[in-house]
Order: structure tokens, then sequence, then C-alpha cells
């Protein structure tokens, strides 16, 4: 268990670390400073501690979830196709500034991590309170690109 925990943690900070190459110059950028931004939006250390937390939690979902799935090969590759749709955003969103694209991309990444809560639900009973915080930070996350969209 402790060592599916190590390997997952060091690929989701993985992921976080690679999207925040492109986040931290783009969070300073005149052309996100200047977007109309929901009034929802938290301050901006709240997204880094809330990651952080977000991912800790999943590695611990997987390590949970791996030895109990009939085919390791389809859990495997919905993670990848979930890591690369994280990963993609901060470039889409801050580098290339497609906000549309974005939210295609966060949306797209919320229907996955959706599809691990409800999929493997039963798998894992309530150890599935794991991956909720990220469903529900994603369900944020898009209302915040969804409002950029929207009105800028």
């Amino acid at each position: 268990m402790i060592r599916r925990v190590i390997l997952f943690l060091v690929l989701n900070f993985t992921a976080l670390a690679l999207g925040s190459i492109f986040t931290t110059d783009g969070v300073a950028s005149d052309w996100y400073q200047e977007l109309n931004k929901a009034p929802w939006t938290p301050p901006g250390w709240v997204f880094g501690a809330a990651w952080s937390l977000i991912m800790i939690a999943f590695a611990i979902y997987m390590a949970y979830l791996v030895p109990k799935v009939n085919s390791l090969k389809i859990l495997i590759g919905l993670y990848a196709i979930q890591w690369v749709l994280n990963v993609s955003w901060n470039p889409i969103f801050f580098f290339h500034r497609e906000a549309g694209i974005g939210l295609i991309s966060i949306s797209l990444l919320t229907l996955v991590v959706g599809y691990f809560l409800f999929q493997y639900k039963n798998t894992l009973g309530v150890k599935s309170v794991f991956i909720l915080p990220y469903f529900i930070w994603l369900i944020l996350a898009t209302s915040l690109n969804a409002y950029i969209v929207a009105y800028n």
C-alpha cells in the first residue's frame, strides 16, 4: 500500500510541477490580470494548497483502488487520460490563452474524475471519499473557466 501511495504521489506531483511551469507567469500576466473573473474566484494561495491536498487524497484513492479492480489496464488508461488532461489545462489556458479550449479540457477532466468516482464507488465504498475533493474542486475550477469564457 505504501509503495502504491508513493508511486501515485510522484505521478500526481509531477503533473502539478509540469502544470505549474505555465501557471506562475500566466497568473502574473496582464492577460490574466485583466480578465473579468468570477466573483467566487478564490485567492491565489488557495489554488496551490487545494491542489496539494487533492493530489495527496487522489494518490491514496488510487493506491486503494489498484488492487481491487478487475482490469488494471483500463484503470491505468483512465489514470493516464486524467493525467494528460490535468497537465494540459495550464499551457492551454495560461500559455496559449485559449480559455475556450481550456474549458473543453477541464470539462473532460471533470468527466473523467466523475467517472472514477461513480464507476468505482461500490468497489471502494467509503474510501471513495478520497476522490471527492478532486471532483468538487474540478466543478469549481470548471465554473471559473466557464465564467471567463462567458464574460471576456
